[in-house]
């Protein structure tokens, strides 16, 4: 999965050793990439890569307050994300601004890795700047991965939201695939939804399924799990085993449910009537399982 990937050791050890990390600041070697709004810059190679943009940290523009440290690799170059209420301009014009949905799938596994970090300590500093003891002013610690409250002496974390996130098959191996309100037209994909406070993962699964399309669920095993920073969830993949099969969606958060066989959900990609999720998207991944394949290619629109 797209968002998963990564190449660079975040070495926590690093982010409480001031000494450590101004020396590794100054070191001719650091690279530094630039967040503003959930966007990097990008640029594409002769080859036909797409790479993050990345500069010196003596190139770097001045942003001391919010700079994060992301780690280090294997040849022992560090990385440190900036956050800027802009991107800055480029002189030759090459790079362009983009988000995760739109590189997340195109960049390496350093790269990729990288901008997932940096995107998701950028959401949550710009959302979390006052403390939730006291509402005094935080300031930013340990490298950009915690915030302390200089009155109440309270520490903050960044905030992590699970989510499940399910393809439920029935007795047929039809899949579950249900539609949102506010989603384009003919976009199917499959359930999911926030854990609630003591809830288990699997209870958030059956009750999620059951909300939403009117189907109860047996059997739930975990698949694999995803970031998801937009702002800050964690994707957590299951598939779950029907045990009804009559549909009544709750028509609040989900408009449409269907099953699918195998050849409906084919037939609906290829004319065009079916869209599937995102390629970086775990929902992706866990039809694909069931699917057996690569789904086919939707026709390109004129």
């Amino acid at each position: 999965m797209a968002l998963t990937r990564a190449a660079v050791d975040r070495a926590a050890h690093h982010r409480l050793d001031e000494a450590w990390l101004a020396a590794a600041w100054s070191h001719p070697s650091t690279r530094v990439l630039v967040v503003s709004g959930g966007q990097v810059l990008v640029e594409e190679t002769e080859d036909g890569r797409t790479e993050l943009v990345m500069v010196p940290s003596f190139d770097a523009p001045p942003s001391e307050n919010h700079r994060y440290f992301l780690g280090t690799d294997a040849d022992g170059v560090s990385y440190f994300a900036l956050q800027k209420d802009t991107l800055p301009g480029r002189m030759d014009d090459a790079a362009r601004p983009a988000g995760l949905r739109e590189v997340g799938g195109l960049l390496s596994e350093r790269d990729a890795g990288l901008m997932v970090h940096a995107v998701a300590l950028e959401n949550w500093q710009r959302m979390h700047r006052f403390c939730s003891r006291c509402g005094e002013r935080t300031v930013i610690a340990a490298a950009g991965h915690v915030r302390r409250c200089p009155a109440c002496g309270a520490e903050h974390y960044p905030r992590t939201d699970p989510a499940v996130i399910m393809l439920v098959t029935d007795d047929q191996d039809r899949a579950l695939l249900g539609r949102q309100l506010h989603w384009p037209e003919g976009r199917f994909s499959t359930l999911a939804g926030f854990v609630e406070p003591g809830e288990s993962l699997e209870q958030a699964v059956a009750r999620e399924v059951l909300e939403e399309s009117g189907v109860r669920v047996g059997e739930v095993s975990y698949v694999a799990s995803q970031p998801w920073p937009f702002p800050s969830s964690l994707m957590l993949g299951f598939t779950a085993r029907a045990t009804t099969s009559q549909i009544q969606v709750d028509g609040e958060e989900i408009h449409e449910a269907r099953w699918f066989s195998r050849d409906d959900l084919r037939k609906g990609i290829e004319s065009g009537e079916i869209l599937p999720p995102s390629g970086i998207s775990i929902a992706a991944r866990l039809i694909e399982l069931w699917y057996g394949k690569p789904l086919p290619a939707a026709p390109r629109q004129p």
